[in-house]
């Protein structure tokens, strides 16, 4: 019997006005994703990927069609309800960083629980342990100024499995890091998908990272299609 899909999208469409111009970029993007499941989405720049991949965290809207988690169209859904279900839900993880510069390490991890004001005592302690499992419990009190690119990077990653997400979302996560942290943080992915058996899709130029997936699709000329090898 097959599984239940975590996520489900139907005919997702998405356009942008330049000008006097409609750019078309989502044509109807129907995917289904199963819970545990690996899936990387790549494509040419300006394909629409992350455009997807917004639309997928309701960081925006599409024009039309459905994205639903579980029994939830989150298309239906108002600001405050939507912000609540990406919080709890959702985790998110950008090219950048995006960590707050005046906290530490550990107050950056813990950011989506104070957010939420769903505060208990183990709190911290889930930080430490998610800085642990990203490699940096040596970089607890450090502020983002004092840790390298990769070191950021990973910090964030911690940061968006504060809430015990249902789904890791990923939008070129090794987009801003040299080589060598790019493969550190390929490796982490490998490490979460087989450790936590968490549901992600990573959107990547980035092969190498694609190749952890268990599934690659191509992003091309507003629809999704396997990527043939």
């Amino acid at each position: 019997m097959r599984d239940k899909p975590i996520l489900q999208t139907r005919e997702l469409q998405k356009s942008f006005r330049k000008g006097p111009e409609l750019i078309h970029v989502l044509k109807g993007v129907t995917m289904e994703v199963t819970r545990g499941e690996c899936i990387a989405i790549v494509g040419a720049s300006g394909s629409g990927k992350s455009t997807l991949l917004h639309l997928l965290g309701g960081l925006e809207k599409p024009d039309s069609g459905t994205i639903r988690y579980g029994d939830k169209d989150i298309c239906l859904m108002n600001e405050r309800e939507i912000s609540t279900f990406r919080n709890l839900k959702v985790g998110l993880v950008f090219q950048f960083h995006y960590l707050l510069s005046e906290f530490s390490a550990l107050e950056n991890v813990m950011m989506p629980a104070l957010v939420s004001a769903r505060i208990t005592p183990d709190i911290p302690k889930k930080a430490r342990e998610l800085l642990d499992v990203v490699g940096l419990s040596d970089r607890v009190t450090h502020k983002p100024g004092e840790l390298s690119g990769g070191e950021q990077q990973r910090v964030a990653i911690a940061r968006s499995l504060m809430m015990s997400p249902n789904i890791l979302l990923a939008d070129e996560p090794t987009g801003d890091l040299d080589p060598e942290n790019g493969a550190r943080v390929r490796d982490l992915f490998a490490d979460l998908k087989r450790s936590l058996g968490i549901t992600m899709i990573i959107v990547t130029h980035n092969m190498d990272l694609a190749s952890i997936t268990e599934r690659i699709l191509v992003l091309k000329e507003g629809h999704l299609e396997p990527h043939v090898v």
